[in-house]
């Protein structure tokens, strides 16, 4: 198969989401379950909070992404940012919905879609707008869990790279 712009595009936005899932699973994997709820200080989000708002934001933007807009009305946002201690196969299967979600409506792409205008909080963007502020909201938060999964372990970090 030849590659074209499209298609290096695509397998490289795979290729990274696929790598920021797998660091975050990493970090998380040395926590035990009630560190998932840990928080450094008060008003800090845990990365339990962090996992179920990138999972609803995938969730939301992915799906259905070319007939309705990509803030669902039955997300509850804020929901995804009250602390709470969550069964970790319930969190993390969630999680896996969602990257599957994104993932897949990333590989059925055709190379026409890209410039496509789609809604995500009523404005339009092109789906190649899309990817990148999710590729850039997903980086962001796996950051995140890294740097609490590191400071919740301290010393008994073993390093991801």
């Amino acid at each position: 198969m030849t590659s074209t712009l499209f298609t290096a595009y695509q397998s490289t936005v795979k290729v990274r989401l696929e790598d920021m899932k797998r660091t975050a699973e990493a970090a998380i994997g040395q926590l035990e379950d009630a560190a998932l709820s840990w928080t450094p200080e008060p008003g800090s989000n845990s990365i339990t909070v962090i996992v179920k708002h990138m999972s609803g934001n995938m969730i939301s933007r992915w799906t259905d992404m070319f007939t309705t807009d990509g803030e669902k009305p039955d997300r509850n946002r804020d929901a995804e940012f009250i602390h709470e201690e969550l069964d970790r196969a319930a969190l993390l299967d969630r999680w896996e919905y969602a990257w599957s979600l994104f993932l897949g409506q990333l590989a059925a792409l055709r190379e026409e879609q890209l410039l496509t205008e789609i809604k995500i909080k009523g404005q339009s963007v092109t789906v190649i707008e899309a990817i990148e502020k999710s590729l850039y909201h997903n980086a962001y938060h796996t950051g995140q869990i890294v740097y609490l999964a590191k400071q919740y372990r301290k010393d008994q970090w073993v390093s991801l790279s």
